[in-house]
């Protein structure tokens, strides 16, 4: 009985040391979750994933004293993901409201934002009233998908990626997109035949996503953004990605 006694709690004392090993591994990296098909915020260039959430990120591990390691995933994947910890938080111009608030915690806000419409050239869609009826891409998941499904008699593509949504309107083969307003002058400067309403169909606000009782991450991260507010670092960023993709 003591040996084995001895034997069980050597193996306790094993698995308790693998257990912290593993911590220890964890406990220097902070992995955040973003989907790259969303310039400015976040965009592939070469290998290297860019963008104001990944400056912003990097900026967020620096200030926890750990390393970033980013995860590439769809957009609709990303609150699971927060959610059942693969991620330590999700960053891609992602909209707060009250149905993703019921999954996940929210920073304070870091950027505001509209939603837009965008038609081609000589579309007889001038305003949110012409798209009754029409057929619309967006986005899956995002707040343009839940503006486009309220539209009366609109039929809704949903790819996965904001490019192939603007690649169908390209193409002819739907008559508008809803997007955030920001990646719409991406597209715009990109796709010369298209154009964007003047008129935004609704305001927002992004900010990151982290799990549900994470206060010590939530914490840094709001520290990072109320920093990078008050110093005009956050605006100079917005501004240096500005710069390089639209010139």
């Amino acid at each position: 009985m003591k040996t084995t006694r001895i034997l069980v709690a050597t193996i306790l004392v094993a698995a308790l040391v693998f257990s912290f090993a593993g911590c220890s591994t964890s406990s220097t990296k902070l992995v955040m979750g973003t989907e790259s098909g969303f310039a400015p915020f976040e965009y592939m260039d070469g290998s290297t994933m860019k963008g104001i959430d990944v400056d912003l990120a990097n900026a967020i591990a620096t200030e926890a004293g750990k390393t970033l390691s980013i995860e590439d995933m769809p957009f609709d994947s990303l609150l699971a993901a927060v959610e059942g910890g693969k991620i330590d938080f999700a960053a891609a111009g992602m909209t707060v409201n009250d149905e993703r608030k019921l999954s996940v915690d929210f920073s304070d806000p870091y950027f505001d934002a509209s939603q837009v419409v965008m038609v081609k050239k000589g579309s007889s869609i001038a305003t949110a009233d012409d798209l009754k009826n029409k057929k619309i891409a967006v986005q899956q998941g995002t707040t343009g998908d839940t503006l486009a499904t309220a539209v009366s008699g609109a039929t809704v593509d949903r790819p996965t990626k904001f490019a192939d949504a603007v690649l169908e309107l390209e193409q002819g083969k739907v008559d508008a997109v809803i997007i955030d307003s920001f990646p719409a002058q991406i597209y715009a400067a990109q796709y010369t035949d298209l154009q964007i309403l003047a008129q935004p169909l609704d305001t927002e606000q992004y900010a990151i996503a982290v799990k549900k009782g994470n206060t010590a991450l939530l914490a840094t991260i709001n520290k990072v953004i109320a920093k990078m507010k008050a110093d005009g670092s956050l605006d100079a960023l917005v501004k240096k990605y500005q710069d390089t993709l639209l010139g």
